[in-house]
């Protein structure tokens, strides 16, 4: 049985080999082996709600990887997935990259690491921090060459907030600022703090949607509606859709579009407009009509390309002057 040998890079290199200032430094922290193997990889997608790790949606994601190099992307924090997963997974290794700002994010080291795994998977933090730091570098480029070659890729919490072609990129607030709430950007869909971007990731069964975490946990059915609204308004598309998934549930997601909803919590909600918005200006309640809504509860199952799911439930939602409306019993919004 090979050794597991935990091996710590913190690699700043430049030509003449001095080492550089701290702000071009990354971390690279590996368990297992330093041999390359390179399996072929099944592609598929782990979208993670965010709280509890989910042990099933990381066991899925290393089948898929094939025994080959589990990588767990981060821009903060530590190395503590790494013997986590490689308790639960036949890997051949695996290894935190932790790569903080944008002066690290050009290493051409730190694209070579991220193309030779077989799996990724982003952690949760801040989606500033990802959108900032890692658009127009190697970086983006080596996740979608990843991508494009088939491998799987996952997120939990930001790390799946950026998956999708929209993201909610956080990139308006401030240090200190708490969550920006559903009540906020319904009463003005153009709050400073509605910060949007495209195209970080180029993954096709996420094209036109936006992709949202905490779901239900932390009421932001509301938000998000505002965020397709300014999607709408912004011209980027007339008819956005979402994949939002509460804490403790996750969504694999085959190449097929074939979606099963795992975890413990109320699972995941596919959102739709049906419509553009009515009123979607500065300084004005959002009044958005006919979104339509699938809630898919653990157990049940989504297909992303035909957009229908079994084992769940359809509803509509209409947002007016600023207060959502809800189809189901008691006005219900999940």
């Amino acid at each position: 049985m090979k050794a597991i040998l935990p091996l710590l890079l913190m690699i700043a290199a430049v030509s003449d080999g001095t080492c550089l200032a701290q702000n071009t430094r990354f971390r690279y922290i590996r368990l297992g082996s330093d041999k390359d193997v390179g399996p072929r990889a099944n592609f598929g997608l782990a979208l993670m709600g965010g709280g509890s790790d989910l042990d099933e949606a990381f066991r899925w994601l290393c089948n898929n990887g094939r025994g080959g190099d589990f990588l767990i992307l981060r821009a903060t924090g530590n190395d503590s997935y790494n013997a986590y997963v490689k308790a639960l997974c036949r890997a051949n290794s695996v290894a935190t990259l932790i790569i903080p700002n944008r002066a690290s994010a050009q290493q051409s080291a730190v694209a070579d690491i991220i193309r030779k795994a077989e799996v990724v998977f982003i952690a949760g933090g801040d989606q500033a921090n990802y959108t900032r730091n890692w658009t127009d570098t190697p970086v983006e480029d080596a996740l979608n060459q990843n991508i494009a070659a088939g491998k799987p890729i996952g997120g939990t919490s930001a790390g799946l907030a950026v998956l999708g072609e929209y993201t909610y990129s956080a990139e308006g607030d401030k240090p200190d600022d708490a969550d920006l709430t559903s009540p906020q950007v319904l009463a003005d869909p153009f709050n400073r703090r509605l910060a949007l971007r495209r195209h970080f990731l180029n993954i096709d069964l996420l094209a036109n949607t936006l992709t949202d975490t905490h779901f239900a946990k932390r009421d932001r059915m509301g938000r998000s509606i505002a965020f397709l609204a300014r999607i709408v308004a912004d011209g980027w598309s007339a008819k956005p859709r979402e994949v939002a998934v509460d804490e403790k549930s996750a969504v694999l997601v085959e190449r097929s579009g074939r979606a099963r909803v795992i975890g413990s919590g109320q699972g995941a909600y596919f959102v739709s407009p049906q419509t553009i918005p009515e009123d979607c200006h500065q300084g004005t309640p959002l009044t958005f009509r006919d979104i339509a809504v699938y809630h898919a509860p653990v157990g049940s199952e989504f297909n992303l390309k035909q957009w229908r799911g079994t084992g769940g439930g359809s509803y509509s939602l209409s947002v007016i002057s600023g207060r959502v409306q809800s189809t189901q019993a008691g006005g219900e919004v999940y």
